[in-house]
C-alpha cells in the first residue's frame, strides 16, 4: 500500500529553529522527523512512499540521494575504512517517489498532483510528515476496512497545555479544565483513503475543508480514536520536546525499536533484547 506524505509546506512557525530546511527535515536524534514517520510505516510493511515536495524540496531529495545507513545502524569499519559491514539497514527495500507539487499548494491540491502516481491503488495512506504516534496501524486499517468508508483520519487529544472554558449566559464561566480532560479530539493526520477521495476534491480546495464536508454529508468519513501518544513538530517548543524525549530514551513512536524482556538463568535475571525487524548482515564497499 502506498503512503503519500505532504512535505511541501513553508513551516513558518518553526523558522526560529531553521530558515534553511523544510520542517520535515528537522532532526530528532540522528534522523529527520520524516524518516521517523517513514520508518514507522515501513515497520508495518508499507514501504512505497510518495513525497509531495514544495518548499526546499531539494533538501529532502539530497538527503535520500546521499543517505548514510551507518548513522542509525550498528556496523564494523575495516580495511582502513574501505569496507563497512552493516548489521542492519533502514531503507534498502523502500521505494520513494519524489514529486514537485508546487511551492504554495495546499494539502488538497498536493494530493491531486500525485494522483497519476497512485494508479491501481484502490486504498492508500497519507500523512502530514510532521507528526508521530504510537498508533497500531494494523488495527487502524482493520477499523477502516470494517466500516468500508471512503476516508478515515486519526483522532487525537491535543498535546498542548492550554485550558478549555465553558461559558454560559451572562458570560458566566461554568467549567474550566485542562484540554486533556475535556474530551476534545482533533485531526492528527494518519489518513486512509479509497481512490474515490479524488471525486470529492475540486480545484483549489483544501483537503479537510470542502472535501471532508462532502464526505460527512454522505456519511463517508470516519475517525479512529487513539488515546496513546501523538505529537506534531509545529513550533520550536515542540521541537525541543521531541529532542528531550529522544535524549531520555522515551520514543513511543519508534515501534520498530528493540524492546526488553527479562530472562532468568542460573538464578540471575538478565535483560533480553528482542528486535522488531532484524535483517541479515550487509557488506558495503567504499
Amino acid at each position: 500500500m502506498k503512503v503519500v506524505l505532504f512535505c511541501g509546506g513553508l513551516g513558518t512557525r518553526l523558522r526560529e529553529y531553521s530558515e534553511t530546511i523544510p520542517k520535515p527535515m528537522a532532526d530528532i536524534g540522528y534522523r529527520p522527523i520524516i524518516w521517523h514517520l517513514m520508518r514507522y510505516y515501513a515497520h508495518f510493511g508499507h514501504k512505497d512512499f510518495i513525497l509531495c515536495l514544495g518548499y526546499r524540496g531539494d533538501v529532502i531529495k539530497n538527503y535520500f540521494l546521499n543517505y548514510n545507513e551507518c548513522l542509525s545502524n550498528n556496523f564494523v569499519l575495516s580495511n582502513g575504512g574501505r569496507e563497512i559491514y552493516l548489521y542492519s539497514n533502514d531503507i534498502e527495500d523502500w521505494t520513494i517517489t519524489f514529486v514537485d507539487t508546487g511551492l504554495h499548494s495546499n494539502i488538497g491540491q498536493r494530493l491531486v498532483a500525485v494522483k497519476p502516481y497512485l494508479e491501481g491503488e484502490e486504498v492508500f495512506l497519507a500523512n502530514y510528515a510532521d507528526g508521530l504516534a504510537d498508533l497500531d496501524l494494523d488495527l487502524y486499517l482493520k477499523h477502516f476496512y470494517k466500516h468500508d468508508k471512503i476516508a478515515s483520519f486519526l483522532a487525537v487529544q491535543p498535546s498542548q497545555s492550554f485550558h478549555v472554558a465553558s461559558v454560559g449566559e451572562d458570560s458566566l464561566v461554568e467549567k474550566i479544565q485542562s484540554v486533556v480532560e475535556s474530551n476534545l479530539w482533533i485531526n492528527g493526520g494518519f489518513f486512509a483513503f479509497k481512490r474515490m477521495i479524488f471525486d470529492y476534491i475540486q480545484e483549489g480546495e483544501e483537503l479537510v475543508v470542502e472535501p471532508f464536508q462532502r464526505l460527512m454529508a454522505r456519511k463517508e468519513l470516519i475517525a479512529y480514536k487513539n488515546p496513546g501518544f501523538w505529537a506534531c513538530m509545529d513550533t520550536l517548543k515542540e521541537k525541543k520536546m521531541f529532542d528531550d524525549m529522544y535524549a531520555q530514551g522515551n520514543t513511543p513512536w519508534a515501534v520498530w525499536e528493540p524492546y526488553t524482556s527479562t530472562v532468568r538463568s542460573n538464578g540471575i535475571t538478565r535483560p533480553q533484547y528482542v528486535y522488531a525487524n532484524q535483517s541479515s548482515q550487509v557488506k558495503l564497499r567504499r
